[in-house]
């Protein structure tokens, strides 16, 4: 008789993979391809696995009267910030499909007031999706009286998290500018307030980038702008003029590479033909700059769902460790680059 151990081995996955894709579990993700090398392996096999003891899902009416809130990460856009509104569609979109409503959405920079905070969890929360990681006192204020936690992109040790791979996207972006024949690149990024550059993963990624191609890293052609579009027309006007540009830059969010190619336009330098850009996340805008912008897709409206799916899975009891899922990004050639 074959075991699970067989199926792993032939399907050439973990024995943990198998028992979740054969359990069909709704929170883990992995590829199609190997979603079907699995099922193709326990039928080859024949074999069955036992099935686990069902939890009860939580009724209509339970699920109705659920106290889920979000705490939004605020820019200079405030609400209006195009990829946090995406992620936010996708939570709401799936809540809704499960016949969930959104209790609040409110912003991180609120629960700095203790009254405020105070007063938001007054009634009791059954879940929350964090897009803010929060400073520690705060967080661990909330983290006492919320009894289920879902992060995107905070990088919270003791939660669930979703996300996408800043790190590695920042060094794949920089890797297609040095694949174009780049040498001389430069970063436009932020790492938040407060914060320095060097905590930024994207950055992270540049540099990784450009020592692994042993390429010169410039001070004078990275700027830090805080994630702010003003800041950043104001500092990539003042590096226009530098009479040593270099030829391309990558920008650690497509609203920071759209400011400096504004600012690049009003200085009479072309792109891509005297610097390249590329940007990203992908948001809609991304396409119709002159010329549309390279970047990379990150699915956000995804991450949305994913974070709602694995939140409400943990109301309704789901229990493990604290898991990170990655979700897998998609690059998009236009003409910036």
């Amino acid at each position: 008789m074959s075991t699970i151990r067989d199926v792993a081995e032939l399907a050439q996955v973990s024995i943990a993979t198998v028992s979740r894709v054969l359990n069909q579990d709704p929170t883990y993700t992995i590829t199609e391809e190997t979603r079907s090398r699995v099922i193709a392996a326990a039928d080859q096999l024949q074999y069955t696995l036992v099935p686990r003891p069902k939890k009860k899902s939580a009724s209509p009416e339970r699920k109705s009267s659920l106290r889920i809130g979000c705490i939004l990460r605020i820019t200079k856009r405030g609400y209006n910030d195009p990829y946090y509104m995406s992620v936010l569609s996708g939570i709401e979109s799936y809540l809704r499909e499960c016949g969930v409503t959104l209790s609040f959405i409110q912003s991180a920079p609120l629960l700095s007031d203790p009254l405020y905070l105070e007063s938001l969890f007054s009634d009791p929360v059954d879940g929350l999706i964090l897009m803010d990681p929060l400073e520690d006192s705060i967080y661990h204020s909330v983290r006492k009286q919320v009894p289920h936690i879902v992060g995107i992109d905070t990088l919270r040790d003791d939660i669930d998290d979703v996300g996408y791979d800043h790190l590695w996207n920042g060094y794949l972006a920089t890797k297609h500018l040095i694949e174009k024949g780049h040498r001389n690149i430069g970063f436009i990024g932020g790492s938040g307030d407060g914060d320095i550059l060097d905590h930024s993963k994207r950055y992270q990624g540049y540099l990784l980038a450009m020592h692994s191609s042993k390429l010169a890293i410039r001070d004078d052609w990275v700027l830090d702008c805080k994630w702010n579009e003003d800041e950043c027309i104001a500092k990539t006007n003042a590096f226009c003029k530098n009479s040593d540009l270099p030829t391309a830059i990558f920008a650690a969010s497509d609203l920071l590479a759209m400011a400096a190619m504004k600012s690049f336009y009003l200085n009479k330098i072309s792109v891509p033909k005297q610097i390249a850009v590329i940007g990203m996340s992908d948001i809609e805008m991304s396409q119709y700059t002159n010329p549309p912008l390279t970047t990379f897709h990150v699915p956000k409206n995804e991450i949305g769902r994913a974070a709602a799916r694995l939140l409400l899975s943990r109301i309704e009891g789901y229990q493990s460790l604290p898991q990170k899922i990655t979700l897998p990004t998609r690059f998009i050639e236009r003409n910036s680059t």
